[in-house]
């Protein structure tokens, strides 16, 4: 596959950034879908315990594509999804927290 002949640092950052969103898209799809976006954001703030079960799928993607660099011996690309996953699951955190 093209996508995994490159080692860089910001390929790896880039796909850590993208997976997620994917993945947010695609649980809200297959769980939410008979809510508008407005209304799923909405449910965000008001149930924290959401934010936790939402966090897990979207960072799932990137635990499986630092897997595969990381098997691959793509240390750099790597290295950037792991630090996006990092920055995730903080960001996370902090918004069920203080949100």
């Amino acid at each position: 596959m093209v996508m995994f002949s490159r080692d860089a640092y910001g390929l790896g950052i880039l796909l850590g950034m993208i997976m997620p969103i994917v993945s947010f898209f695609g649980y809200y799809y297959w769980k939410f879908r008979w809510f508008t976006l407005t209304d799923f954001f909405t449910m965000l703030q008001q149930n924290k315990q959401l934010v936790t079960a939402l966090s897990i799928p979207c960072l799932l993607l990137n635990v499986v594509l630092f897997t595969l660099y990381i098997n691959g011996k793509k240390d750099k690309t790597a290295k950037g999804i792991f630090l996006v996953s990092v920055v995730y699951a903080i960001g996370a955190l902090l918004f069920k927290w203080f949100y």
